[in-house]
Parts: structure tokens; C-alpha cells; sequence
């Protein structure tokens, strides 16, 4: 039985400069899961995790016009809200590529929650922008009234709210999705989970208790498959392949490498924090975690990448390149 982790990046849900509008997102979302039913028609059992961007900024959004009517939800009730959202859009759109098909195999959404520290240094120092742009006054406002740390953007001209990012250390329903994807030949579900970097909680006297933050969506598919123990993790981005020294005149493509030479790689800066970098720390937390093989390619490459290679491939030290 072949399987994989999968994570998809927000361009296969909502491309750059679209509105984020109900229609352009399913039909992105049928787009990209015709790619994924093309692998699983291969005979591959994925766990397929997404992020939330847009998605969980707009949910946020709406808090804040209707807070005068309506109470707002806390920042981990968002983001179940974002799960549900883009959950129901890939199930739907999957199940329906199976039925096309003829396949027997039915997507599931699960809610899930990572567990991060409650005393990860992160929390002191927010780092990651969300929701909408402030005028310099608003952000002052909330920064004073509710305690925001605010930023502003000078590329886009307005103050937005920082949150933590804490470091994933666990999955709560790691077990479930275990059960589902390792369920033998006949096995029909293909699981949704992890979704946006999941629902960061902590754990408080005994109990889970959600928190204000938001998790890396790269770090806790990584974290999901350190914890189901899978061996493959793919991660589908807008590039068919990793580049070093990228927008330089050297600028070549990375098609075979291992984890040491990734790790020395990410040591010298070559992957940006913006773009590449958490993907590159996501493959190399996976890999260090007992994972054989890390792929990046396009969402259109995946089959390609794995049937003749296509795409770049990152390997356990032990493992020939």
C-alpha cells in the first residue's frame, strides 16, 4: 500500500490577485483536486492537509463589521471555522472526482487541533500578520483596548494585528487519521486534517485549551506526518521545483539532495523565511523525524513527480540520492 501526507499551499485554493469569492475558490479547488484523484488513482492513500489565509483573514473580518450586533469568536474558533470552510469545499470536490471515476473512495474533513507550548518564545514575540489593514489611529485604538501587537506593512500601506506562531508538538487526533489512512487495501477514505496548521491549543491542567495564534501550515503537516509515522510528505506549492540561490544570476534548479546537504543549505540562507524557507524546515523536521523522502513540486506535477522523478526529491541520509 502506497501512501503520503500532501500538503497543498492557498494558490491551489485562491490565486494571487483573485477575489475570495465563493465561486473562484471551488472552481480552484476542482482544478487542484483532479491533480489529487490523478495520484490516488495511482494507487496512493494521502492525508491531505491546506492552508487558510485568505480564508480565516476574511472570517476574522466579519467579526470585526458585526462585533456591534454579533459577539466574536476567539482567534482557535476561527480557524475551526476556516477547517470546516475549505474542508467541505475539497471533500466535495473530491467525492465528486471519485464518483466521476468510478472510484471507490469518499474524502472526510476532520477538525483537527496541534498542540504547541505554552511556553513557546513565540508568544512573546508576535510575529505573524493576519485579518485586515488599520489605518495608524484604528491600530492604535486596538493596540491600546485589547492589547494587539500591530505592524505596519509599507508595501501595502496599512497596520495589521501580529500573532505567535508557536512550534507544532503534537497532533490530538493523530490516532484517527492514523486508523483512516493505514485502513488495508480496501480502505475508502481519503482524510482531510490539519487544516491552515490546525487549531494551535495547549494543554492546561489536564484539558486542551485553544490559544490565540496561528500554526505554520508546512510545520504541522510535517508534525502530522512525523505522528502518523509516514514515510513520504509531499508538498505541493506554485513552482515545480526548488531552486538555490534563486533570483540570481547562479540561480540553478534542486532536483535530488538529503537532509544534510538541506540542512546546510537552509543554514547559509538560501531559503528566504518568506517563501521557500518553512517548507525547506518543514521537509527537514520530517525527515529528522524518521520520514524516507520529501518532495516539492507544482500541484500539476504531482503524478509526474512521482512516477518519473519530476520535481525536487530530499532524502534520509541513509538513503541513496
Amino acid at each position: 500500500m502506497k501512501t503520503a501526507v500532501v500538503a497543498i499551499g492557498g494558490n491551489a485554493i485562491l490565486r494571487s490577485g483573485e477575489k475570495p469569492t465563493q465561486e473562484n475558490q471551488l472552481r480552484n479547488v476542482a482544478i487542484t483536486c483532479k491533480g489529487l484523484a490523478d495520484l490516488i488513482q495511482r494507487g496512493y492513500d494521502i492525508v491531505l492537509t491546506h492552508g487558510n489565509g485568505p480564508q480565516v483573514g476574511d472570517i476574522l473580518l466579519r467579526n470585526e463589521i458585526s462585533k456591534s450586533q454579533i459577539p466574536p469568536m476567539s482567534m482557535d474558533v476561527c480557524d475551526a471555522e476556516s477547517q470546516g470552510q475549505i474542508g467541505y469545499m475539497l471533500q466535495q470536490a473530491l467525492s465528486s472526482e471519485f464518483a466521476l471515476r468510478g472510484m471507490n473512495k469518499v474524502a472526510v474533513s476532520l477538525i483537527t487541533q496541534v498542540v504547541v507550548s505554552e511556553d513557546d518564545p513565540a508568544f512573546k514575540n508576535p510575529t505573524k500578520p493576519i485579518g485586515e489593514f488599520f489605518k495608524y489611529q484604528d491600530a492604535r485604538k486596538h493596540q491600546k483596548e485589547k492589547g494587539w501587537t500591530m505592524a505596519l506593512d509599507k508595501k501595502r500601506g496599512g497596520y495589521r494585528r501580529l500573532v505567535p506562531s508557536p512550534d507544532p508538538i503534537g497532533i490530538v487526533e493523530s490516532k484517527p487519521v492514523q486508523r483512516l489512512v493505514f485502513g488495508g487495501e480496501h480502505q475508502a477514505e481519503v482524510v482531510i486534517a490539519c487544516g491552515g496548521g490546525g487549531i494551535p491549543v495547549i494543554k492546561r491542567n489536564g484539558r486542551y485549551v485553544g490559544v490565540e495564534a496561528v500554526v505554520d501550515k508546512d510545520l504541522a503537516a510535517a508534525m502530522l506526518a512525523t505522528s502518523i509515522h509516514e514515510k513520504l510528505f509531499i508538498i505541493a506549492t506554485d513552482v515545480q521545483n526548488v531552486f538555490l540561490d534563486f533570483g540570481r544570476i547562479t540561480q540553478r534548479p534542486l532536483l535530488r539532495s538529503n537532509l544534510s546537504e538541506i540542512k546546510k543549505h537552509y543554514a547559509e540562507g538560501q531559503f528566504p523565511p518568506g517563501s521557500m524557507g518553512p517548507k525547506m524546515l518543514a521537509a527537514i523536521r520530517f525527515l529528522e523525524g524518521g520520514g524516507d523522502e520529501v518532495v516539492i513540486t507544482s500541484t500539476e506535477m504531482l503524478v509526474e513527480a512521482l512516477d518519473k522523478g519530476a520535481g525536487t526529491h530530499i532524502y534520509r541520509d541513509d538513503i541513496k540520492v
